[in-house]
């Protein structure tokens, strides 16, 4: 299967005519079904993240089902101690990872220490463990990756830069931030959301500004990357409790300042 072959299965195996709680339920029960044979297992919080993390691998020429890489998204944060605890059968041969928004670090910590994977702290252990974080989440990630003259471009491409238009003169959303009105403008219909994720996703890797987690939760599971069976929570040495995760925070990959965190409207 070439690039070409895996960009398309990416579209039309996870983009395809069904959004929201039906193409959710429908990649999970997709992924569920293929996890006795993985060698490794990414948990996601949704079926947007499953979209990214496939279209990245795509993008780098990667074949995760030939690989035996199975992304399962879990229907949202809190779910994480259940899948956790479904998946323990599997053994410690099989890689965990996963991917969760900021929002949902503490929740995806408390899991997995209920779930006897790890004790993690701090960011850095969560990534010792395989598991990565989006600040603010991953649309967020995606606009910065691309800037806003790149997003705004793909909403040309796809007819949709009229409607940004319209939806920037809303009086609710009129004189807002910029990448504050792109990213609700994304997130403001299921199909649309799942379709920008996998062109921002695109956008990225031909600009190679792919944001930091997805990138490093893809090298994790791609031979290299640690298992909770061989990696301890106390790996990250005499670290102070904080500092490392101040350095994660501070740049993007390219060594560039990451835009301070915001608190979000979500309306």
């Amino acid at each position: 299967m070439d690039v070409t072959e895996r960009r398309e299965l990416a579209r039309v195996g996870l983009d395809g005519p069904l959004g929201g709680n039906a193409a959710a339920a429908r990649a999970t029960a997709g992924a569920l079904a293929q996890v006795e044979s993985a060698v490794a297992v990414v948990l996601v919080e949704g079926i947007s993240d499953q979209i990214a993390l496939a279209a990245l691998a795509a993008g780098r020429g990667r074949d995760l089902v030939a690989e035996r890489v199975v992304i399962v998204p879990i229907g949202g944060a809190h779910a994480i101690g259940r899948f956790l605890t479904m998946l323990g059968p599997l053994g410690p041969e099989v890689r965990l990872a996963g991917l969760c928004d900021l929002q949902e670090e503490e929740i995806f910590r408390r899991g997995l220490t209920e779930a006897g994977v790890g004790a993690p702290r701090t960011c850095a252990e969560l990534e010792n463990l395989g598991f990565h974080v989006c600040l603010d989440d991953l649309e967020d990630e995606l606009i910065r990756a691309v800037g806003p003259a790149g997003v705004e471009a793909l909403f040309d491409s796809q007819g949709d830069l009229r409607s940004f238009r319209s939806f920037q003169s809303q009086p609710a959303w009129r004189g807002r931030e910029h990448d504050a009105q792109l990213w609700r403008f994304v997130r403001s219909s299921s199909r649309r959301n799942l379709r920008y994720v996998r062109l921002l996703v695109e956008a990225a890797v031909a600009r190679d500004t792919v944001p930091r987690p997805l990138d490093a939760l893809l090298t994790a599971v791609g031979g290299d990357g640690l298992s909770p069976g061989h990696t301890s929570p106390a790996s990250s040495g005499d670290t102070a409790p904080g500092a490392t995760e101040r350095a994660w925070n501070s740049t993007d990959p390219n060594g560039t300042p990451r835009k301070p965190m915001r608190i979000r409207r979500r309306g």
